[in-house]
């Protein structure tokens, strides 16, 4: 579809075209396994649905055209999506990789990739200069998260692929957080792309699935490849709710986007609360990058309380009302999390102490709910500290 159409048309229609048989307006579901062949060999462009699915290929076409890119890849959760693009790499590769990030990354490039003779380096990517100075001939990949989990930290992209195509390496921008509604790091020059489309893209806590958007013909070459060989692919089923979910990702996030500034502005004003992370705050340390890479600022808000007394912050977690106490994010309904003890468990508590992230810090994916309840809610969380 002409990426000349604006971001809501293509969201409605991008990969997406009315059956060929009956006419009907959604993508069917291919639930099947195979394909008959009029001989062998002789098919209709598929065989097996590991390889590939109608109901698939739809979905990744879409993605590619909401990220401005030519390949998408889908798979059966992002932690596989990433697991197949560090497949592309080989024992004495070396990886930098931002030190604020989702911990199942965390626990897949230490615990996993590095067991078989693989490098990471941790840092801080807010300035570039800083990933310059840990590159080395063997660095193959640079790996970022903007804005990053769970302390919103925010990456200059087009600062970063200027670095990767000096030292030859690939950027790799994990967008979950902000979608291809308000990013696109292809476009800023980053190499690929990965979602995990659990979240906003799906939009409705009921998938989980991961993808990855690549412009380089080779690199999807290989990256199909992989997909296949290691079969770690999405069923049609779910295939189909995203791209039912992906129909509405503009509405959504405009109301995540306005419903995120309000409680972010809330807790900058509330007595209780120590500091907040959102990059729409101008006192944000990396507000300036992220107004001229992105077109809005997100449904993701951390904060930290006064006092730094862990039992304050676990009072808060169990007392909201609104904001269920639940992993992940991105969907219609507001969560409240703990990333020290749930989402980045695994990663050791000096490293997460070092890296900024104390036990204390309380993230919040802001759903689509009235806000003046969202703010009720909070206020009331936060008033029941003693």
């Amino acid at each position: 579809m002409d990426n000349e159409l604006r971001f809501g048309t293509r969201a409605v229609h991008a990969g997406v075209e009315p059956d060929p048989t009956t006419g009907a307006i959604m993508t069917p579901i291919y639930q099947t396994s195979t394909y008959v062949q009029a001989a062998p060999g002789d098919h209709k462009g598929y065989e097996y649905s590991r390889t590939q699915n109608p109901t698939r290929t739809a979905l990744q076409n879409s993605l590619a055209a909401l990220e401005n890119g030519r390949h998408g890849l889908c798979f059966s959760s992002g932690m596989a999506a990433i697991d197949t693009l560090l497949k592309t790499l080989k024992p004495g590769d070396h990886v930098v990789s931002t030190n604020d990030l989702y911990g199942g990354t965390y626990r897949l490039f230490t615990k996993v990739f590095a067991t078989y003779g693989i490098t990471f380096t941790f840092t801080d990517m807010s300035d570039p200069a800083k990933v310059a100075a840990l590159i080395t001939p063997d660095t193959r990949l640079i790996w970022a998260e903007t804005p990053t989990n769970p302390l919103l930290n925010i990456i200059d992209i087009a600062g970063l692929a200027a670095l990767a195509r000096e030292h030859g390496c690939l950027l790799g921008v994990d967008n979950t957080f902000a979608t291809p509604y308000l990013q696109n790091p292809l476009d800023l020059g980053a190499d690929l792309v990965m979602h995990s489309v659990t979240k906003y893209l799906g939009g409705h806590s009921d998938v989980v699935m991961g993808a990855l958007v690549v412009n380089d013909d080779g690199l999807a070459e290989r990256l199909a490849f992989l997909q296949n060989s290691a079969g770690a692919v999405p069923g049609p089923m779910d295939c189909f709710l995203v791209l039912r979910g992906i129909k509405t990702l503009h509405v959504r996030m405009q109301r995540h986007c306005e419903n995120g500034a309000e409680v972010a502005a809330f807790l900058s004003e509330h007595p209780g609360v120590d500091r907040v992370y959102w990059p729409g705050l101008e006192s944000h340390a990396g507000h300036a990058v992220a107004a001229a890479q992105m077109r809005d600022f997100g449904g993701m808000v951390s904060f930290t309380l006064k006092g730094d007394r862990m039992e304050d912050a676990l009072r808060v977690l169990s007392s909201t009302r609104m904001f269920s106490l639940a992993e992940s994010l991105g969907g219609v309904e507001s969560l409240i999390g703990h990333p020290a003890s749930m989402t980045h468990a695994s990663i050791p508590r000096e490293e997460r102490i070092a890296n900024g992230l104390a036990d204390t810090l309380i993230r919040l994916s802001v759903g689509l709910e009235d806000v003046a309840d969202l703010l009720s809610d909070l206020d009331q969380a936060i008033g029941n500290r003693s």
